[in-house]
Formats: structure tokens, sequence, C-alpha cells
């Protein structure tokens, strides 16, 4: 590299020698070969330093990229007041530091290990005295920082001091949402995660991802270029538009992406630079977000049609480009209008997963799959009755239909017939045919027009109602006995989301029902009490899914995602719940043993993309399971030399 590129920082670094070898905390902005500034994190320096009159550059070789690349090392200055002393009108050069050590370490999250420097790095990485003398265990630092979290009374505070801790100590982060995921998963995700994202504007503190606007058509792939991260496994974005059941949050949704994807790394054990949340921020339908001061979006209504096809298309195409075949693209959050488009465009060309729509109805069937061993029967021997026809709803539909294509060998159009749906306007009938939205059409059946659930109720006697309608309180105490009425034990899932937005509560099901209830729903809801017995609901969680999912993905490097791939990933979550989970009446495993679970079902999507040729990554490991552990990320701590 020509020293003339790095002129502009000549004067804070006179001539001098260093030598670097071995593994080090390493934070590296280099100057690639055809001149552009990269960051790499977490390099092997090998080679030694060459003395040079003016900036040192360090030849580095990076072992992920196979290239060779000079580093500006920060050095003794004759000049270290530079930035002090230049006018206003000057330009200066942002520098950063190489190699992560001192101040900057405890400053850099993904090396930071606060307190738990031994004594020999403290000296090595020229942190004494920069913290007090103690040096603790990792676990140590969990206990504390666990006590901590529970002085706080309110979940938003919790959700903040979460956050705060991952932008301080990715590590410790991860092995606190390992180790206590049931107490921390409402914290980070669902429910907590809704209101964070509604004052997401006022909370805002760093940025945790890429906002990408609808004013910045053409550079999408520049953009993605800004990104520290180039090894990028999983992207799950979001436009705003229905965050979970709150509606149009616009570019606030930004926490749904990050939710998600700390979700991928604690429950899936994708590594935390493989991850890369995105908001594509095209405006906002929501006067009050518009007229918020604090709003940190684009104040204009939302871009709708060619402009936000031609938009979505271009970022597509970047990703693609930048970051290859194999990269997985998590759509979340998305409005139905959009979400089923985007899905079907890209399915054929991209390695694309909707949460809402395949993640949901994957969750759903592996809980009726288990429940199954309570009422008895296969699935073709029930009828099921959805409350909401939108991604969700008619996502799960088809997942279930399928698999009850699959079981009886018979048309998928037959299978449909067992299943019926409701939405703001009634039961889904064929004389509303040319009035519905093209998701909803498969779904009419032949019946007499019904308008109230409760009528649907009586008229279809299902024994599976399952609620996605993102209402609250829309099973109500004469649905529920009704259901009951000709059921001995009715699967009632009230799955929307947040608690607010649930059909019923826990209590309510066990209670309208006499405790003969199978219940689960989207949020958590604790134990129930019911003439002196205790009930115990499952929570019908997309995290049971997608971080297996993700992973036997990238295991496997897939290219496509394959319906089959979901029905795989439904009957390894229900082959976890056992006869001890069933005996509580839990429909699903508890999640303190998720990694293993995500592990086995890694392990049948990898294993079914092999079989469907969808896979690239040759050979095929023997033991999927062990294979898939093994891939995990690590939240313990590394040594450093």
């Amino acid at each position: 590299m020509n020293n003339n590129s790095v002129s502009g920082v000549s004067r804070m670094m006179q001539s001098q020698s260093l030598r670097v070898s071995g593994r080090y905390p390493m934070v590296v902005s280099m100057m690639n070969r055809n001149g552009r500034p990269e960051t790499s994190v977490g390099v092997s320096v090998d080679n030694v330093v060459k003395e040079v009159n003016g900036p040192i550059l360090v030849e580095v070789v990076d072992c992920k990229l196979k290239q060779q690349s000079s580093v500006v090392v920060e050095g003794s200055s004759d000049d270290m007041y530079i930035e002090d002393t230049s006018t206003k009108d000057e330009y200066v050069t942002p520098l950063s530091v190489s190699v992560a050590s001192g101040y900057s370490l405890l400053r850099n999250p993904r090396h930071n290990k606060g307190l738990a420097f031994t004594e020999n790095e403290r000296d090595a990485h020229y942190i004494r005295g920069l913290l007090p003398p103690v040096v603790v265990k990792q676990d140590l630092q969990v206990k504390k920082t666990m006590n901590d979290l529970r002085q706080y009374e309110v979940p938003l505070h919790k959700y903040q001091a979460m956050m705060a801790l991952q932008e301080r100590n990715e590590r410790l982060f991860y092995k606190l949402l390992v180790e206590n995921v049931e107490e921390l998963l409402p914290i980070v995700y669902t429910p907590t995660v809704g209101e964070a994202c509604q004052k997401y504007g006022t909370i805002f503190k760093r940025p945790q991802g890429l906002f990408i606007t609808i004013e910045d058509k053409g550079r999408i792939l520049e953009i993605l270029n800004n990104w520290p991260e180039k090894d990028i496994q999983v992207i799950v974005v979001t436009d705003g538009e229905r965050i979970l059941g709150l509606g149009d949050l616009g570019c606030q949704g930004m926490g749904i992406p990050v939710g998600k994807l700390s979700l991928y790394t604690a429950l899936g054990g994708i590594r935390p630079s493989a991850c890369l949340p995105i908001t594509i921020d095209v405006g906002t339908n929501n006067e009050k977000l518009l007229n918020d001061e604090f709003y940190i979006g684009l104040r204009q209504k939302r871009a709708t049609g060619q402009e936000y096809a031609e938009l979505m298309n271009e970022f597509m195409s970047a990703v693609k480009q930048n970051y290859g075949e194999k990269v997985l693209i998590q759509f979340e959050d998305f409005a139905n209008h959009n979400a089923f488009d985007l899905l079907a465009k890209y399915s054929p060309t991209h390695l694309v997963f909707n949460d809402d729509i395949q993640g949901t109805a994957s969750v759903v069937l592996a809980g009726l799959i288990s429940a199954l061993k309570l009422v008895g029967g296969s699935l073709a021997d029930h009828r099921f009755l959805f409350l909401g026809a939108g991604e969700a709803g008619t996502g799960i539909a088809e997942l279930i239909a399928l698999e009850i294509s699959k079981q009886t060998r018979a048309p998928l159009e037959e299978a449909r017939k067992k299943i019926w749906l409701v939405d703001s306007k009634g039961l889904i009938v064929k004389s509303r045919l040319n009035s519905l939205q093209h998701f909803k059409k498969p779904w009419a059946q032949e019946h007499q027009p019904v308008t109230d659930l409760l009528d649907a109720v009586k008229a279809i006697r299902p024994t599976v109602l399952i609620g996605s309608s993102g209402v609250g309180q829309t099973f109500t105490k004469e649905v529920v006995e009704t259901m009951s009425s000709f059921n001995k034990k009715p699967i009632i899932l009230a799955l929307s989301n947040p608690t607010s937005k649930s059909e019923c509560t826990a209590e309510q099901a066990y209670t309208w029902s006499e405790g003969r209830a199978i219940f689960a729903s989207g949020s958590p809801f604790g134990p129930v009490e019911y003439n002196g017995k205790v009930y115990v609901s499952g929570q019908s969680n997309n995290a049971y899914i997608f971080p297996g999912l993700g992973l036997g993905l990238i295991i496997s490097g897939a290219i496509r995602v394959h319906d089959d791939m979901l029905l795989a990933a439904s009957e390894a979550l229900a082959a976890q719940v056992t006869l001890e989970h069933i005996e509580k009446g839990l429909i699903y495993p508890p999640f303190t043993n998720i990694r293993k679970i995500s592990a086995h079902i890694a392990a049948k999507v990898a294993a079914k993309a092999y079989e469907l040729d969808l896979a690239s990554r040759f050979p095929q490991p023997e033991n999927l399971v062990a294979y898939g552990e093994s891939c995990m990320y690590s939240p313990n701590y590394q040594k450093y030399r």
C-alpha cells in the first residue's frame, strides 16, 4: 500500500517499531487492495511490523479473507493534540485503534470482559489500573448481573439494562441469556420488545443495525458495504408496518430485528458477527409518530406500489451480490399485502423465510402434533377453526394442510377442507370469493355466511380453536364454554402478541373450560390454580423454531427454504416433548434446553436439505446433531495472550 494513502494521519505517529504476533483481541482498520477502508475483528496478525518513516504500517494477513493488507497502528505522537488544535472548518481524519488494547479494549463489546480480565491479561493489554484490582469469574458476573436486573420492577427497564449490557460486554450478555432463557426471553423479545419499539425513539442510544430508507435508492449496495462485518449469514429485515399486534411503528420497528437476531445467537448459536438487523424505512402512516419530535425515522407517508417494489428489489439484489446466495434473509413484521408478495417473489431465487407466516406455522404445528398425545387421533381426525386470516392464520392453516396431505396422501385441496377461517367479516365462504384477498381464497368453503365467531364455533364444531387475530379478549367466556360443551379436551391456542392482544388469558381458558382445555399462547402466562390443581400453559413461541431452522440452513449450506424443511422442524420440536411434559399438560418442551432442541431441529432441517438436493456443504456430516452443536457460538470468555 502506498504510504501516501495515509498521509493525512502521518503527523500523529513517529518512526518506531512494534512486534505483534499470536492471537489478540483485534479491531483492525485496513485499507484493502482497492484503496477502500475495511474493518476486520478478531484477525490473527502473523507478520512483524515494519519500521517506516511516518505512520506505522502493520503487514497482516486476514485469515478469513486470505489477503494481505496494511494496517495503521496508533503510536506515539509529537502532536497529540492535533484534533483539539484544528479549527472548526478543518477536516480531521476519524482514526480507529487497530489492536484492541488498553482503554479501547474495555470499550469494545466484542472483547471486553470487565472484571474478568486476568492479572496477565491486564499487563499484556495495558489495562492495569483501568479496572478495580479484583478479578472475578464470568459465572460471578452472571450472578451479579441477574441480581441487578431483578431489582427492576418495570420490564422495559430490564430491557434497557440488557441492551446496555449487549453494547458493553457481548459475551456476558449472551451468557446471561443462554443460562436464564425462560426468565429473560420475555424481556429481550415479546412482550417487552413491543413496548420498546413503541418508545424506541425515546430510549434509542446507539444504532444496532442498518437503516436503509426510500431516499437511498441506487445506493443500497454502498450502504451494505458500510457495515463492518463481511461474513454475514443471517439478516432479519422489517419495514415496520406491522410490528407484532401494534401496527405501523415505522423506523422504530428496528427493535424486532435486533431482538430476533439476539435469539438466533443465544438459542441457535449463530455468531453475533454473522447477524445483521436491517430496517427498511419507507415512511409511516402512524400520525402519532409523524408528529412525535423524538421519532427517528422519515417523516413522510409510506411509499407504496412500484416505488416500494423497486426499493425491495434493489435491496434483495444487493444482499445477494454482497453476501452471496447462502445468506438467510428473514422477513419480519411486514404487512399482509407485502409479506405474501415478497415471499412468493423471492423464494425461487433467494434463501428467504418469513417468520410470521412460516415460523409461526411450524411452531403451532409442532404443538398440535404434541397435543394429539393428549386428545388422540391424527390431524386428519380434527377440525380447525381460526380467528384471523392474515399472515399467521393462513400460514399455519397451510402447513397443517400440508402435514395432513402428507400423512393421508390426500390432495392438498382435500386436506384444506378440515380447516375453517374467520376474518373481520366472518367465516370465509365461497359466497365471498370475489371480495377476498388472494391469500384467503384457497380457504373459502361451501357454507352459509356466518359473521360472528361464537356462531362459527357452533356451526363448525371445531376440536381446535386458534387465534391469530391481533385483537385481545376475542375468545369470550361463551366461546370457550361452547368449545368445551362438545370437546372433552378442547385445544385452544391464543397466539396474538403482545400479552394485551392475546385472545384470552390462561386463567380464562382453564376457568371457563373447567380445567379441561389444552392451552398455549403466543406470550407467556404464569401458572394457574383452578379447583386445587395447578395448570402450567405452554408458549407457542417462534423462538422454538427459527434459531434451529437457521442453524440447519447454515450447516448444510442450503440455498433455498422448502416447505418440507418446515414440516421437519415441526416434527423435530414435537419429538422433544416427553411423556413427563404431556402429563403436565404441556405441548411444548421447557426453554431451559433450547440449545439442544435447536440442534435437533437443525439436524432435521439440514438432513432434509441434503435429501432435497438443496445443500451445498459437502460431505454431509455423519452426525448432524453433534455437528450442529459443535458449530454453535460459545458465550464463554476467550483467553487472551
